[in-house]
Formats: structure tokens, sequence, C-alpha cells
């Protein structure tokens, strides 16, 4: 086969396997509600899924001034470690706070300088949470779409009913 021939084959197969990429849902995508706005028709920017393999929760209490009246806060942490899953995933630790009032969460946010993966949920989840947690197994995604929108979540892996 000529040259430009082979190079003109091996481009054409190249562009349809990154075709073929590109149309590949992100892993554990089943976990994704329905895309009812249509905010996830591009594929993610970055996906970070990880397999949850050790937490620990911090209840704090703190002071933060000598303001009158006296500013107390006793905030809820639960730190997650594990083992990323997805290609090019580097996360490795999950640090999810819990907001008293629960009216507006910060969205979800991966810092790749740290490796660290920030979600907030409502006070109302922190049960559901260790619930969760204590009944694995257990992951955690982050995807990042090209037009803003962010999807984070916890979920289990598959229960076998007994």
């Amino acid at each position: 086969m000529p040259l430009p021939l082979r190079f003109g084959a091996g481009l054409a197969l190249l562009l349809s396997l990154s075709a073929f990429a590109a149309e590949i849902p992100p892993m554990h995508a089943q976990f994704l509600p329905p895309d009812e706005l249509s905010l996830r028709q591009e594929p993610p920017e970055l996906q970070q899924l990880i397999q949850i393999t050790e937490y620990s929760v911090v209840l704090g209490s703190q002071r933060q001034s000598n303001q009158q009246p006296i500013p107390i806060t006793s905030p809820a942490v639960v730190r997650l470690k594990g083992k990323p899953l997805s290609k090019g995933a580097d996360v490795r630790q999950v640090v999810i706070q819990f907001d008293a009032e629960g009216k507006s969460l910060k969205k979800p946010s991966y810092d790749p300088a740290t490796r660290i993966l920030s979600l907030n949920y409502p006070q109302a989840q922190y049960a559901a949470v260790l619930d969760l947690l204590r009944n694995g197994p257990v992951y955690c995604q982050f995807l990042s779409y090209p037009n803003g929108h962010v999807w984070a979540d916890l979920h289990s892996g598959a229960v076998r009913l007994r």
C-alpha cells in the first residue's frame, strides 16, 4: 500500500476511534439523574471517580473571634480516602462539609493541586451519608462539563437483596 494511502487509512481509523471514544458515557453514568435540562449533552471535560476505602468524621467546635454575642459554630466534616478508578483520575481525598441551614450550598469542586474533591450537603443528609459509608461499597464521582455544569455524588455499589 502506498505511503499516502496508508497515512489516510490510519488517519481515518484514528478519527473514527476518537469519535467513538467521545460517545462513551462516563463510568458510573447509571447513577446520574435524568438530564431533563440537557446539561450533560457533551462528554465531561473531567471525571474523578474514586472507590472509598476509609473515612473519618470530624465534629468541631470553634469560636471564630471575640465578637459579642459570641459566634460559636460546630462544623461537621467527613473525610474520605480511596483509590481512583476513572482514566486520568488522581483524586486522593473527598471532604464533605455539612451546612446547618442547607439553603444555598457551595457547588462541588475539585482542586487538582491538592487532589481534594469538596462536597457540601445539608446537615439533614449527615445520617444518610454515614449510613451509606457503613454499608459499602461506596463510590464518589465528580463530573465537570464544558458548559460549566458540575455533578458530584456518593453512591453505593450494586447490593444484592437477601
